[in-house]
């Protein structure tokens, strides 16, 4: 009985010990097959990786590297007495401290922070809004045929095609409230001159118009593009089958549109909420304070404050990407509940 025993001992623990021995070698083997498969991939697609390094290095050396050394200074005291500067032959070395997430809190505790936010968030969805209304509205006549379209078209992208300060500066003439040609319309219909650029309001509604103006032609070629992949057999089925110009912009142009709305959306939120050129060439922020926004504030932090706060600058920068990215994190999320892969 003992002897017994003891064999089936010793066979169990024989048998652990070729399955454990086992269990190694399929380890071993899987191991050596992911590296293989890693260095397989390495030697069949060669060429690609050598193709988008330079790219992933200038990236990195121009996104990556400034990107980096920003939040670094956003976690200290550097303003532009305590960096390391040269003045004539004499090299003054950096005296500013790490202050941890004292900056962070400092930011969003000031009130000034929510304000910018606030105008920041509605002058984004009133661009992209009325942007994309525009847009649809026009990519919609642009798609049917008729005399002079090509014509019409070329028109329509032309604001596209100037330059931004180009475009800025235009408006900022025709804004002026003594020699704008707008005010010289209006007090040649007898209604008085409206201070576009003076009052707070109408410098809010100002800048907003100018932005919808840049931004209407990049909606408009998108959602043209999309317009124009939708089969017109579809088109042709609903009115056979009675249904309405309505009907089918609802249920067929829409739902065409909806990837490439996604997108468009997607992209054109994300440079209204930097659109910095529009808000400083136009109105400077002003008048007073009442259209900045949060990307100017940061601008302004650096460049104009004294003395220039390149730590809270950088607060703000940060903030700022952290804000578009819990931004597209949500979008994201939302588009994988509705369907749309992205």
């Amino acid at each position: 009985m003992a002897a017994h025993t003891s064999q089936s001992v010793a066979k169990a623990a024989g048998g652990d010990g070729e399955d454990s021995v086992a269990a190694r070698g399929r380890s071993r083997r899987t191991d050596s097959a992911k590296h293989g498969g890693l260095g397989r991939a390495l030697a069949t697609h060669w060429y690609a990786w050598a193709m988008i390094a330079p790219v992933v290095l200038v990236l990195g050396v121009i996104i990556g590297w400034p990107l980096a050394r920003g939040v670094y200074l956003s976690l200290t005291d550097a303003n532009e007495r305590n960096v390391a500067r040269t003045i004539g032959a004499n090299h003054i070395e950096a005296t500013y401290k790490f202050v941890g997430l004292d900056n962070y809190a400092n930011v969003l505790a000031d009130p000034v922070f929510l304000q910018r936010l606030l105008w920041t968030v509605m002058w984004t969805v009133l661009c992209v809004s009325i942007t994309f209304t525009l847009g649809l509205a026009l990519a919609n006549m642009l798609n049917r045929e008729f005399r002079g379209r090509a014509a019409y078209r070329m028109a329509l992208i032309l604001p596209w095609a100037v330059p931004g300060f180009v475009s800025v500066f235009a408006w900022r003439f025709l804004f002026n409230r003594d020699s704008g040609i707008l005010n010289k319309i209006l007090d040649g219909g007898g209604i008085s001159a409206i201070p576009w650029l003076d009052d707070p309001t109408w410098a809010k509604f100002s800048v907003v118009a100018v932005n919808v103006w840049l931004g209407v032609p990049f909606m408009m070629v998108a959602l043209l593009g999309g317009l124009q992949s939708i089969p017109a057999e579809l088109y042709e089925a609903a009115e056979m089958d009675g249904a309405t110009a309505w009907q089918r912009f609802r249920h067929i142009t829409l739902p065409g549109l909806r990837s490439v709305s996604m997108t468009v959306i997607l992209l054109s939120t994300i440079w209204t909420f930097n659109m910095f050129p529009v808000i400083f060439l136009l109105t400077r922020g002003g008048p007073g304070d009442s259209t900045e926004i949060l990307v100017t504030q940061a601008f302004r932090e650096a460049f104009v404050s004294s003395p220039r706060d390149f730590a809270g600058s950088a607060t703000w920068g940060v903030l700022i990407l952290a804000l578009l990215m819990i931004f597209a994190l949500v979008y994201r999320r939302s588009l994988r509940k509705q369907g749309e892969v992205w």
